[in-house]
């Protein structure tokens, strides 16, 4: 099943888990540590109550979101934080999750050193995955997986998708510290 298809079949709980996991694996790019998006992940759970999810993000907002400096990954980065919604109702964590999903290919395709020929991430999202970068293609398995996982696992399945998002983050930001020595 495509990228596109999955995040049309997931419940809220595996979109906004699918939105927090790529804004988490870009992190670096925001200044933050291993630890930033924890409590967001924690208002995840089924002990949660809705409305903690808002107060969270608040606070994580408050951490990170500090001016960004032009680029255009740290941009995109910026933009899935500050599009995140408020309320975690399906219809808005929909599109959060569609958005992220994009806003994270496009920026680990920026951050890429190898060539990617496609030329738009809305191919691979479909399924068409020829020309594709090495690191694009890795977060491209890593946003299937973690909606496969919270498609078949439920709230199970957070650990595994927080487990992914870390791999992932932990990459980019080996790539974001050697983008950092070329450039200066």
């Amino acid at each position: 099943m495509s990228l596109v298809e999955l995040i049309a079949q997931a419940d809220e709980r595996g979109l906004a888990a699918s939105g927090l996991a790529c804004l988490d694996r870009c992190v670096p790019l925001l200044g933050g540590d291993d630890e930033t998006l924890r409590p967001l992940w924690a208002s995840l759970t089924d002990g949660a109550g809705a409305a903690e999810w808002g107060e969270r993000l608040e606070q994580v907002r408050a951490k990170l979101d500090a001016a960004d400096d032009g680029d255009e990954a740290v941009v995109l980065a910026h933009r899935m934080l500050r599009a995140a919604p408020a309320e975690r109702t399906a219809a808005e964590v929909r599109v959060w999750a569609d958005a992220c999903s994009v806003a994270a290919l496009r920026i680990h395709r920026l951050l890429d050193a190898a060539e990617d020929d496609a030329s738009s991430v809305a191919a691979h999202r479909e399924g068409r995955t020829e020309g594709m970068s090495p690191l694009v293609a890795a977060e491209l398995r890593r946003q299937i997986v973690v909606l496969e996982v919270l498609a078949g696992h439920g709230q199970v399945g957070l650990r595994r998708a927080l487990e992914v998002a870390t791999e992932g983050r932990r990459v980019l930001r080996a790539v974001v510290s050697r983008r950092s020595r070329q450039q200066g």
